[in-house]
């Protein structure tokens, strides 16, 4: 396989020309052009950032891509799919609300805001692609009726799949909340009986009779269930969770599957933003310190080399003082081949979803660097 293109530049700027007009000049020179915009829709899909942390992308660069592709005629909405976690961002009203106060509105952005899965996460696109661990990806249906996908991504640790990088961007990102019930485990939720009030929300709901009430509290009959996620997003109490079984590796196959439903037969283009290099995902309700300095930004039409091209970089930067890293780093004694993000994560490794995104054809891990000053 021949290798793929990926476009760098750091966030060194001058008088004459500041770190948005970089932004733009580095997408315009890796070919952001060649793709046929016209009165096209073009989802930009970005995390709007959990409330209460600081380390998502400004919404600065959103406005950039947006504005770059109303340029060249076409149709930009800023995008994210509702979480399946509880949080500020578990339905379309909270999800929007957030993404307001992060900035992301359109007086400062140029563009709408649309929730990709729906008010409840359960707007989805069934799309198949007869993968080796999934068969049917669940997809935000907005997400999927955009003719142009374009990811603009924060890199960051992660404390489930090592990193936060473009694969995790789009493959948990834009799964519905059945799509990240799946990923995460057998997709069957489970009720935490000690918070249950027994109010049958969940029963109501649900079009299959999982959800049982007996003896005030409730219960799923996971053979009745088909995992919608319905009943995680009514219940008044949020004891209703997922049960994150699976293995890492299996996690990190499933993204790479998600990633290729999301991609296939569109244009696509990747933007990844290594900066506030935080040691967990944008999901926490707060960030720690830089796990590495700012690193810059690198654009490609391949997802799998601008991961590895971003971990490459990544691992060649110094440790911040005063990090997670840097506490595991001295608690454990440094290799000098030591990856950042598995000494930031211990139990974690990234290379399993890379190598797999490889082998369904969703990019390549062999790629030229190009640097524009």
């Amino acid at each position: 396989m021949e290798k793929s293109q990926v476009y760098f530049t750091t966030f060194k700027a001058t008088p004459h020309e500041n770190l948005l007009q970089k932004l733009h000049r580095l997408m315009k020179t890796a070919g952001f052009e060649q793709i046929d915009f016209t009165d096209k829709y073009a989802a930009i899909k970005i995390h709007f950032g959990e409330y209460g942390n600081l380390s998502f992308l400004r919404p600065n660069y959103a406005k950039v891509v947006a504005d770059y592709v109303k340029e060249l005629g076409g149709k930009a909405f800023l995008t994210d799919c509702n979480t399946l976690y509880v949080g500020s961002r578990k339905n379309a009203l909270d999800h929007l609300d957030t993404a307001y106060v992060n900035g992301f509105s359109p007086l400062q952005t140029g563009c709408h805001v649309i929730i990709g899965d729906g008010l409840k996460g359960t707007d989805e696109a069934l799309v198949p692609i007869n993968g080796e661990y999934v068969k049917e990806a669940k997809i935000g249906q907005a997400i999927m009726d955009a003719d142009v996908f374009i990811s603009l991504t924060h890199f960051k640790g992660h404390e489930m799949t090592g990193f936060g990088g473009t694969i995790k961007n789009i493959g948990m990102g834009c799964g519905s909340r059945a799509g990240k019930m799946e990923q995460h485990c057998e997709g069957k939720p489970s009720v935490d009986q000690s918070g249950c009030v027994g109010c049958g929300a969940c029963s109501r709901i649900c079009a299959h009779g999982a959800p049982i009430i007996e003896n005030g509290k409730a219960t799923i009959d996971h053979d009745k269930c088909v995992g919608c996620g319905r009943c995680l997003a009514v219940c008044p109490k949020d004891v209703i969770d997922a049960d994150f079984a699976d293995s890492i590796a299996v996690l990190n196959y499933k993204m790479a599957e998600y990633s290729l439903a999301v991609c296939k037969d569109r244009p696509c283009f990747h933007i990844s933003l290594i900066c506030d290099v935080s040691p967990n995902c944008d999901c926490h309700s707060e960030n720690d310190i830089p796990i590495i300095p700012n690193v810059g930004m690198l654009v490609s039409f391949d997802p799998i080399a601008l991961d590895q091209a971003c971990a490459d970089l990544c691992n060649q930067m110094p440790v911040m003082r005063g990090s997670i890293l840097d506490d595991n780093v001295k608690a454990m004694g440094n290799d000098e081949h030591h990856d950042h993000f598995h000494m930031t994560h211990p139990d974690t490794e990234w290379e399993s979803c890379l190598d797999h995104g490889e082998k369904i054809g969703l990019g390549t891990r062999q790629y030229e660097l190009h640097q524009i000053k």
